[in-house]
């Protein structure tokens, strides 16, 4: 999809989306970005998240439900390295991101609720490609994501323009 335009999107295809609410802000050097959903539900552990960023992302998006935690940071530099280098699209974070500056130069689209210096703890728990609610919306794996400065549009299908 070239010029993706969230605007565009909504006004194309108005009965088949739903629009985050919006609570993001965008971190990654890739304003525009968009694919196929895995979900991770995690809370203050980013276990699998470093599972998952070491596996072949074939222009997916990761959607993960920190649980909208403020006092630790599920992404930094080195996992966001490994998901430019594994082929992800980007990542929708509930929670924040640490490393914004090294994030800001990467190649990948990147949004969360902010930013915290913390990282988080490896206990290795969380739950991969189960359905996650936030932001208005439950997100469930096989959903598409198509996100811009503009806002992050979710359909149950592709979207073709």
């Amino acid at each position: 999809m070239t010029n993706l335009s969230t605007p565009d999107l909504c006004d194309q295809f108005p009965e088949q989306v739903r629009v985050l609410d919006p609570v993001f802000s965008s971190y990654g050097g890739q304003a525009q970005f968009f694919g196929e959903v895995v979900t991770i539900k995690c809370f203050e552990d980013n276990s699998v998240v470093k599972q998952l960023l070491n596996e072949a992302g074939l222009g997916r998006v990761i959607v993960m439900d920190g649980g909208g935690s403020l006092r630790r940071a599920i992404l930094g530099d080195m996992l966001a390295e490994n998901a430019v280098k594994n082929g992800w699209s980007g990542l929708i974070i509930n929670g924040c991101i640490r490393d914004c500056d090294e994030i800001a130069k990467l190649p990948l689209g990147v949004k969360a609720l902010n930013t915290h210096p913390m990282k988080t703890e490896k206990r290795g728990l969380g739950d991969l490609n189960v359905p996650v609610t936030f932001a208005g919306q439950t997100i469930k794996p096989g959903h598409w994501v198509y996100a811009d400065n503009n806002g992050i549009v979710l359909s149950d299908q592709p979207l073709d323009q």
